[in-house]
């Protein structure tokens, strides 16, 4: 009897996919009593993560319903994605919204708290047309009731349809504190210019909001180290020495980043060469074939940020090590691509390594590739495809920017210690918003600046 084919818990869409994994169960329906089926469907949005797809219908009454959620984990920060809409391009944009995302236009005041709406899928104009069906809901027992309000009502609602009509551009601000919402790009791969995103760290309200509990919390006690019956121990002074953590490899189960099955990751304290101590963790995935390495700083956040500029000439450019911190984003001017922090995390990789990353984590969808996708989209990729290609085989030279506001980012130089040609670094003070997502607050931005002097 053979062993069955091992296969990842989240998959592309494909319409050839004899087994899409579609799980159905039996629930009430909370139109008319009677039990109706909901279908749930893991999957994977492009250039976005997993996520969970539920549809439920009533067979007795016609109800149906369509929701939503992130399949992966809470991110560690929070998303604020701020959106210029201008033309029926950007009204279209699709939208992955959770539960816990709040929605604000400022131009009109309009507000959605987060956890008022279910998560869905849909796109700029689905947002503004679902808040004009909830406040034309009561309007018809509003107008006898209340005529005052319902008049205001109707006003702000004809302000809303203008929004549609673009008669001037505004801006809708996206904040979710799980991290996990995501506005389509039309530009993907290129760099989008009417997006502007930042992360931020969460408040306690807002991890209790989530669910997200320390365990001092969970005791109800106030510590700072685990007990000894706890299921990690401290370690004691002593114990493990730099040097025993450097000379070894540990071992702990995770799960896979790509398809989510359990696996192991390995962890090694390593130092680099005119650099700094990093801790490198890699994971490998026997269910997909995933092959992975994070890797974490070993010192704190740096008085500065950083800028650092290679250019990429030769095969000797393309093997310079390089250490991508989790803080720092990538991009191509050449290609007029930017890669945010969080889409490649930390890792420590070559220039090509780095480059093809670039590349897989871009151009990673069946599914924008498909017959189906949309022939611009399709095209841009193809060409785009063939343009990163060109610059991994060597036939064009190109610029590679790392942007690390922690300043924890590193690329070999070829000529140390003396100054190398093709390597700049540049350091620069970072701004309150870059503070406000690496969690610094004023008074240790104050200390950094003291020191600094």
């Amino acid at each position: 009897m053979g062993e069955s084919v091992k296969k990842p818990l989240f998959r592309d869409i494909n319409a050839d996919d004899p087994d899409p994994e579609t799980t159905e169960i039996e629930s009430l329906c909370l139109n008319c009593g009677e039990n109706g089926i909901t279908r749930l469907l893991l999957t994977k949005i492009p250039f976005y993560k997993e996520v969970v797809l539920m549809s439920f219908y009533c067979e007795h009454c016609g109800f149906s319903n369509n929701e939503i959620q992130p399949g992966g984990q809470i991110q560690e920060k929070g998303v604020r994605i701020t959106l210029k809409i201008a033309s029926t391009t950007d009204l279209n944009r699709q939208v992955v919204k959770s539960d816990s995302t709040s929605v604000c236009v400022p131009e009109v005041q309009l507000e959605i708290p987060a956890f008022s709406q279910k998560g869905e899928v849909t796109t700029i104009e689905g947002v503004l047309d679902r808040s004009v069906q909830g406040l034309e809901q009561d309007q018809v027992v509003r107008r006898k009731e209340h005529p005052e309000a319902a008049a205001q009502i109707d006003e702000f609602l004809q302000k809303l349809v203008k929004l549609k009509e673009l008669e001037t551009p505004f801006s809708m601000v996206f904040e979710d504190i799980s991290g996990n919402t995501f506005v389509q790009n039309p530009n993907a791969p290129q760099t989008d210019p009417g997006v502007t995103i930042t992360h931020f760290n969460r408040t306690t309200e807002q991890n209790h909001s989530l669910g997200l509990y320390s365990e001092a919390e969970v005791s109800g006690e106030e510590k700072t180290t685990l007990t000894e019956d706890g299921i990690l121990q401290p370690l004691k002074e002593g114990e493990f020495t730099l040097e025993t953590l450097q000379g070894e490899v540990l071992q702990f189960p995770t799960n896979c980043p790509r398809c989510r099955a359990p696996c192991m990751t390995n962890m090694k304290v390593t130092n680099i060469p005119y650099f700094k101590e990093v801790v490198i963790m890699a994971t490998n995935c026997d269910t997909c074939g995933e092959r992975t390495n994070e890797v974490k700083s070993g010192g704190g956040i740096q008085p500065q940020g950083m800028k650092i500029e290679v250019k990429v000439h030769s095969k000797e450019d393309f093997s310079r090590d390089v250490l991508k911190s989790d803080t720092c984003s990538l991009s191509v001017p050449e290609l007029d691509v930017e890669v945010g922090p969080a889409a490649l995390g930390g890792r420590f990789s070559t220039v090509e390594g780095i480059l093809s990353a670039m590349k897989n984590q871009l151009l990673s969808s069946d599914v924008m590739l498909s017959d189906s996708a949309d022939p611009v989209i399709q095209k841009k990729l193809l060409d785009f495809h063939q343009k990163f290609q060109d610059i991994l085989e060597g036939k064009e030279s190109v610029t590679l920017v790392l942007d690390d506001p922690a300043g924890n980012s590193y690329v070999q130089s070829l000529t140390a210690p003396d100054p190398d040609p093709a390597l700049s670094v540049t350091h620069y003070d970072r701004t309150y918003d870059q503070n406000e997502e690496l969690g610094l607050n004023d008074m240790m931005v104050e200390n950094y600046e003291t020191k600094q002097s």
